[in-house]
């Protein structure tokens, strides 16, 4: 992949709004990192990297790709108000899917396509006497199958979806600003948008619990604060804030 025109990127989205600005480098630890310490960036900061060396999932989980084989972002707000904090990574994975063809999302944070890991979202806080949040994303964009973490990842390219990086960069941080200003006015279409293009719903599910044996069941709902609720085997709700969900194919 030919990285993003960055003049052309900044000028924009930064020019006439709706960032505020725009930085790029080669190689970082972590975009997300990267706008954490930055104490004076102000809000709608972006942070691109063509190649990241310690980048993050869930729970702590290292990643890696080639450089330039992803469109990696992290994108720094400082909200007002912190009420559904959980909901933001929801909201930058409805944006992907204004922008990705055929996408849908696992929840909470995987955007994928027919069930193979396209994207994952992390969202980090710095609490202080101006909360700041970060959200960072990484799209495989050019990975190629030898390149693939594992084996049920893929890639724009892999699934056959034609893009210009620049012009996916822009797209894809325009939609990443309307979805996480519905979330900041607390806007009900966001959560309708989500389960709209949720592929957990309806799924049969097993889901690793911290400290609990494993929750089997299905999804019913993804409630308006972001929790995945689960029928169990009992035909009791389990509302979940955290775990680790499988989606279960009939044998």
């Amino acid at each position: 992949m030919t990285f993003v025109d960055i003049q052309k990127l900044t000028e924009a989205l930064v020019a006439n709004g709706p960032y505020a600005q725009l930085s790029f480098v080669e190689s970082t630890g972590s975009t997300n990192a990267d706008l954490l310490a930055d104490v004076d960036a102000p809000a709608w900061s972006v942070r691109l990297a063509a190649h990241q060396s310690a980048g993050r999932g869930r729970m702590g989980r290292a990643w890696s790709a080639p450089r330039g084989s992803q469109l990696i972002a992290s994108v720094l707000i400082r909200p007002e108000e912190l009420e559904h904090v959980g909901t933001i990574p929801l909201a930058v994975g409805v944006a992907l899917c204004d922008v990705i063809p055929r996408a849908t999302m696992k929840w909470p944070n995987d955007l994928q396509i027919e069930g193979k890991k396209l994207c994952g979202i992390l969202a980090e806080a710095r609490f202080g006497p101006e909360p700041t949040i970060v959200i960072g994303f990484g799209l495989n964009v050019s990975l190629q199958r030898a390149d693939l973490p594992v084996p049920h990842a893929t890639s724009l390219i892999l699934e056959g979806i034609e893009f210009e990086p620049t012009t996916l960069a822009e797209q894809v941080l325009r939609a990443v600003h309307a979805r996480l200003r519905q979330w900041e006015t607390g806007a009900p279409e966001l959560m309708r948008d989500y389960r709209a293009v949720s592929a957990s719903i309806g799924q049969r599910v097993r889901v690793e619990l911290p400290g609990q044996p494993d929750l089997y069941g299905q999804v019913t709902d993804v409630l308006d604060d972001g929790r995945l609720r689960v029928r169990d085997a009992a035909g009791a709700d389990q509302d979940l804030s955290a775990g680790d969900v499988t989606h279960l194919r009939l044998a």
